[in-house]
């Protein structure tokens, strides 16, 4: 009877635990398992004999974790990723079969899904930092044959503008960029995005290319001149961020979006006259000396603009300007505004009904203000702040998949490169019904990215996203910690001089895309540096203690011969630090061609950031590639120092394809506060047992970039000590590169040289032009696209093409009902 018992238990055992060789498994599809069966299987046979009921490692118990719920969530969303990122069971047990792992990744993912859908909702598995949890092997190497991919697609979806495009969108409107200029390619260019002012502050500025003369300096520049902020929120932190399932706009997003509106129509009715007194308009400031008397700094009428008309002249212009109102010319006007706000022309209906709505407003407001009333609820429009790709054309294939057609297929392609409507050629093909077919992408693509004069700034927010250079400028420092790094702390010189290293490294990034060969090795080797003069501190050497005072004694001593040849006094101390001679560095010795960097338009008065740069050679032996920049060094620091762990685990998630759990909120990650020691040596806490797990992957890859202080410049010693530079590479998921290195530069040559480098950075471009992490079933489009790299000698544009021409770009499937967006 015992035995029968046994055999009856045992098959039932067998039949809910089905062996996953023996089985199909479809990435995307419902397992069919039980959950609750399944799970607690899995658990019993790989994980309660380390978490078991008493000694569990870690004090985490899984013995009775019962089914999903509010409670046991963050266990449950902690085993999923441990047994995902493959780090449980640990490597010297048993390991489940690799479809059992999926089944059991994917039932949890959908558990926690159902159970927290209206308890804050589970995303983690949409997160881009997550991205990596997609087993690596399995997307660049052979599949098990249980497992059967489908051909790849995207869900259907509403994709908000990021702030960037919205901004830039909204300049089109009010003001005229210049044309590309061959001869000084880096220029800022019709077509760019509207770049930060030297403040970092992301803005739209009215009448700019018009003011000839303002009373006061810099602030009261900034103070008096017409501006806005960029609306749409979006998250300034560290990796990608543009994913359609992350954003919406809510009701003060658009209460906003209203008001500037009303600023910006007027604006492109009556120009200056919209935001300055009439007398405020004049070729000759001197005419109006009488009127410009006393103290009006800051004041909006302490501006005079030119005569001369700068703003673009269009139907809402035309409009304003003729008596009374015009069926045509209030047509003119909202197809116009329609079209340059949503980027495609309005339908009949559309047309109809927003014309309905100004003559309404008119009638209530009077002509002025009925116009301007009516015309703002364009701007709130949806595809005016959303990008609609739900393939409501065509029939689904066998998949359900939907290619995406004409304006929806055509704004897909403009999207992907730039940020205002599309060009007369891409229009037209639009319009005649040349953009139905991958042939047709890929027409477009070719032509788009082989024309210079077309500016395709999504591709260099691209290499932002993934390389996180733009935050220098945001991370707060200390002044006291500031000025023990060698550089600067008077005022805003350093912030300064980091928003200019951003647009710096913009255009270095610019002309090793132009020549597109080896691109991520160049990006990560490149001796070359697009520099400002302050940059020949921040590339500069940190002096020892001694150096300083040997240097101070030798700058002293010149200017006393100096002083006895000219029969002068010797200049007294003060006079030398107002000659703000740094003797705490060794400057870089940067000399070069001239180049161009993109940077803002006059915003800021005098203190307006200036284009001019050298394309020079970094000093040999102490930098490599942009990890050693400061613009990248800074913007992984604190405010106090390095941060040798955020450095640490940008290699390992960004050029190793690694992850790493989020940190649990019983653990207490803070190093100690001790001054005395160095940053390696306060980093000893994360050496315990429970923590080592997770850092071993990202300290010794951060520290080797000890040789460089929080502010980027090169040292040799810290706290006057032999700085420590080693690190190591370990469990990357290749043999070849694990292993110990001398520094930071011995480090990135390794990693340049790496194929696995090359495949995480094309995962990462994947996720940026998709909006979505990638799936086993992209493992074809991803394989393909690192092909196309390779094979035409390391070309982004060979990458973008192939990617763009995917199933993954081009198809769309209609999934279960989402929410509107989720505000990150």
């Amino acid at each position: 009877m015992t035995g029968c018992r046994l055999v009856l238990v045992l098959a039932l055992l067998c039949s809910l635990l089905t062996d996953a060789s023996g089985e199909t498994y479809t990435p995307g599809q419902k397992v069919s398992q039980d959950f609750e069966a399944f799970t607690q299987s899995f658990l019993n046979r790989h994980c309660v004999d380390c978490h078991g009921e008493t000694e569990s490692e870690g004090n985490l118990s899984l013995h009775d974790l019962g089914p999903v719920d509010e409670v046991n969530a963050a266990t449950w969303r902690s085993v999923w990723a441990q047994v995902t990122l493959k780090e449980m069971p640990p490597k010297e047990m048993t390991q489940p079969k690799v479809v059992e792992r999926l089944q059991f990744s994917d039932l949890i993912v959908g558990e926690l899904t159902r159970v927290m859908r209206d308890k804050g909702g589970f995303h983690d598995h949409l997160d881009p930092n997550k991205g990596n949890y997609v087993d690596h092997s399995l997307l660049f190497g052979p599949l098990p044959e249980e497992i059967k991919l489908t051909p790849a697609s995207s869900p259907a979806r509403l994709w908000r503008l990021t702030p960037q495009e919205h901004i830039t969108r909204l300049n089109e409107l009010i003001n005229k960029e210049p044309e590309y200029d061959p001869a000084k390619p880096g220029l800022r260019t019709h077509g760019d995005v509207v770049p930060t002012n030297h403040g970092g502050e992301l803005k739209l500025y009215f009448g700019t290319d018009r003011i000839i003369k303002w009373q006061g300096g810099t602030v009261a520049y900034a103070t008096a001149v017409k501006s806005v902020p960029a609306v749409l929120s979006s998250a300034r932190t560290h990796g990608l961020e543009n994913y359609p399932d992350f954003y919406s706009v809510n009701s003060a997003e658009a209460t906003q979006i209203l008001g500037i509106s009303e600023d910006i129509l007027r604006y492109m009715a009556y120009g200056p006259l919209s935001i300055a007194k009439p007398y405020q308009i004049t070729d000759n400031p001197r005419s109006i000396a009488d009127k410009m008397k006393g103290d009006i700094r800051g004041l909006p009428t302490s501006i005079v603009y030119s005569t001369k008309v700068a703003r673009p002249l269009t139907p809402v212009y035309d409009l304003m300007r003729q008596e009374g109102v015009t069926d045509e010319g209030l047509q003119a006007a909202v197809d116009y505004l329609f079209e340059m706000l949503t980027f495609r022309p309005p339908s009949k209906k559309e047309s109809d009904d927003y014309t309905a709505i100004v003559k309404q407003s008119i009638e209530k407001l009077g002509k002025e203000d009925g116009v301007v009333l009516g015309l703002s609820s364009i701007f709130l429009e949806r595809d005016a702040l959303f990008r609609p790709e739900l393939a409501k054309a065509g029939q689904p294939d066998q998949y359900g998949r939907v290619m995406l057609q004409d304006w929806e297929l055509g704004l897909a392609v403009n999207h992907a490169l730039r940020y205002i409507k599309p060009d007369e050629e891409l229009r037209a093909a639009i319009v005649e019904g040349r953009m139905r077919t991958k042939a047709d992408v890929k027409r477009e693509v070719e032509r788009m990215l082989a024309d210079d004069r077309i500016r395709k700034p999504r591709i260099l927010r691209f290499f932002r996203d993934y390389f996180d250079y733009d935050l220098a400028g945001y991370i707060c420092k200390d002044a006291r910690a500031l000025a023990q790094t060698g550089v600067s702390n008077r005022g805003q010189a350093h912030y300064r001089a980091m928003f200019d290293a951003t647009a710096s490294t913009d255009r270095l990034i610019e002309l090793i895309l132009k020549e597109d060969r080896d691109v991520l090795k160049q990006l990560l080797t490149t001796d070359r540096v697009v520099a400002t003069d302050a940059d020949k501190i921040y590339f500069g050497k940190r002096r020892s203690r001694a150096e300083e005072i040997a240097a101070r004694k030798a700058a002293e001593e010149l200017a006393r011969k100096e002083a006895a040849k000219s029969g002068k006094e010797p200049p007294k101390r003060k006079r030398r630090n107002q000659n703000r001679v740094n003797h705490s560095v060794t400057p870089a010795e940067l000399s070069g061609t001239e180049v161009y960097a993109r940077v803002s338009r006059r915003s800021f008065g005098t203190g307006s950031m200036e284009p001019e740069r050298l394309l020079a050679t970094v000093p040999e032996e102490q930098r490599l590639g942009i990890l050693t920049h400061p613009s990248w060094l800074v913007s992984h620091s604190d405010a106090m120092d390095n941060h040798a762990i955020r450095r640490g685990r940008w290699i390992h998630e960004r050029l190793l394809g690694g992850g790493i759990p989020d940190v649990p909120i019983t653990v207490d990650a803070m190093l100690p506060d001790e001054p005395q020691n160095t940053l390696r040596e306060r980093m000893r806490v994360t050496r315990q047992e429970y923590c080592w797990t997770c850092h071993k992957k990202m300290d010794p890859l951060g520290l080797p970039f000890e040789m460089f202080n929080h502010a980027g410049l090169y040292r040799e010693l810290e706290l006057e000590r032999p700085v420590d530079t080693t690190g190591e590479i370990i469990d990357s998921g290749d043999a070849a590169l694990d292993g110990k290195v001398a520094n930071a530069i011995e480090l990135i040559e390794k990693l340049a040289a790496s194929e696995r480098s090359e495949q995480v950075f094309v995962r990462h471009a994947f996720r940026f032009w998709m909006g979505r992490n990638e799936t086993l079933n992209d493992a074809p489009v991803l394989q393909a696209a690192y092909r196309a790299y390779k094979e035409n000698g390391g070309s982004m544009n060979a990458l973008l093409v192939s990617l763009l021409t995917s199933d993954a770009f081009l198809y769309r499937t209609v999934s279960e009902k989402k929410g509107s967006g989720l505000n990150k």
